[in-house]
């Protein structure tokens, strides 16, 4: 339907400027070292969602893509240290069914210490959620408004852990369909893994149970 593909684009724009900032993910002048490895590579491949990770349900459709190594920060004052970094791998996977979108992203980092550095200064650091509410809403159309962005309560699946939820109205002639858009970011040992899914919010109650399933599963995963 066309509604849902109005939203589902939607989602993407906003999936494209959170994971910017989410982790290691971002990167400008200062960029992270990339090496990647044979042990890094698996690491990260075995940390991102498969197919059998989503049930016995029909109608999934997807599986790994290519990963985002490099990105430009939505905000020109906010550019967090990356050169003292060394990615050693990376991995994503999208899986999608009707109305729901779940994304998951690995990266591995050399040393357990910068995965701590990164998450302070990519997560933690207090310019970060005014800009990625920012960098929303310079995305926003003539088709969407923006309803809120906050911190969502996430139970503590690994030693690192934060989440935030967007909702967004979205209109389509004279449908309006009220989204959400969820963005679970995960540190353990030298992995980071970011969680995604986007729904219209009237699934909220059973997508907010999957994202905690999934992203403790994943975490679960984590070796190095």
């Amino acid at each position: 339907m066309r509604g849902n593909l109005a939203w589902r684009s939607f989602a993407s724009l906003v999936a494209a400027s959170i994971v910017s900032l989410a982790l290691a993910g971002a990167a400008a002048a200062d960029k992270e070292k990339i090496r990647l490895t044979k042990a890094g590579q698996a690491a990260a491949r075995a940390t991102i969602l498969t197919r059998s990770d989503l049930g016995a349900a029909p109608g999934w459709s997807g599986g790994t893509k290519k990963p985002r190594l490099s990105s430009e920060p939505p905000c020109p004052n906010f550019d967090p240290k990356q050169s003292d970094l060394v990615l050693v791998g990376a991995a994503e996977s999208t899986w999608k069914n009707t109305g729901l979108q779940f994304d998951s992203e690995s990266q591995v980092l050399k040393t357990p210490a910068m995965v701590r550095l990164d998450w302070r200064r990519t997560v933690l650091a207090p310019e970060v959620e005014p800009c990625l509410r920012s960098a929303l809403v310079k995305q926003l159309g003539s088709t969407a408004h923006l309803v809120s962005f906050d911190r969502l309560g996430f139970p503590r699946v690994a030693p690192y852990t934060r989440a935030y939820r967007t909702l967004v109205d979205v209109t389509n002639g004279s449908a309006k369909v009220r989204v959400l858009f969820d963005v679970i970011l995960v540190g353990k040992a030298s992995t980071e893994i970011t969680l995604t899914a986007s729904a219209p919010y009237a699934a909220e109650s059973v997508v907010s149970p999957a994202e905690i399933r999934l992203a403790r599963l994943l975490a679960a995963r984590v070796r190095t």
